[in-house]
């Protein structure tokens, strides 16, 4: 029950961090995702490397169910970069409904992960 219930949160904070990649396509991609015009070749690397970075994670969140050993790792990793998002929106505000879906699907993800990471660093059975 354990290995199904740390696999379904791996799971969805995995696809939750997967979303974003196809930002790297371009800035219609980006437009797709956040609503705006990529208004300078800064703005669009900026983005794009975003997506590939929460490709990284996702990708690291995903793995994470086949090899156990990166769990913690995973778990935190995810952890880190949902919540990291939340509190600098929360700091510089007037965000709009772009970022408030992203904030959203973040406090999902967070959801999602919090009892893997409490499971992987925290049970008596660390083969799992």
């Amino acid at each position: 029950m354990l290995r199904l219930a740390n696999t379904i949160g791996l799971a969805i904070a995995g696809i939750i961090n997967l979303l974003p990649v196809s930002g790297v396509l371009g800035p219609s991609w980006l437009k797709a995702l956040y609503g705006f015009d990529i208004a300078s070749a800064d703005l669009e690397i900026l983005l794009r490397h975003r997506a590939l970075l929460f490709g990284i994670v996702g990708f690291l969140l995903l793995i994470s169910i086949l090899k156990p050993a990166l769990r913690s790792l995973a778990a935190l990793v995810g952890l880190a970069s949902m919540s990291s998002f939340i509190v600098v929106a929360l700091v510089v505000g007037s965000y709009g409904p772009a970022i408030h879906k992203i904030i959203l699907a973040d406090i999902i993800g967070i959801a999602a992960l919090a009892p893997v990471a409490f499971n992987v660093l925290f049970s008596s059975s660390r083969s799992e």
